[in-house]
């Protein structure tokens, strides 16, 4: 089963808000999901972005695919990098 993290869309028309979820590829955009990470609102003055770090280095430990929107997110918030520093470590 290929695993992605990914966003979930939410909110109201015109006004989004996304959801930071760890899925299997093959479920719909606003599908099923395994575990929510976190959430994304591009609407406030300065993008509100809010990550569990543990939760999503765990599952990018475990091999979860993160796309590239989500690859950007978690990079502004950090994960990324304490990702890189654990694997260059072991």
């Amino acid at each position: 089963m290929a695993v992605k993290i990914r966003l979930r869309r939410m909110g109201a028309k015109r006004q989004p808000f996304y959801r930071l979820v760890v899925a299997d590829s093959r479920s719909p955009r606003d599908g099923r999901f395994i575990e929510e990470l976190g959430y994304y609102n591009p609407l406030t003055q300065d993008e509100k972005i809010e990550v569990d770090e543990d939760k999503a280095l765990a599952w990018l430990q475990k091999g979860a695919q993160p796309t590239d929107t989500a690859r950007r997110l978690l990079r502004k918030v950090g994960v990324m990098k304490k990702f890189h520093d654990s694997k260059t470590k072991e």
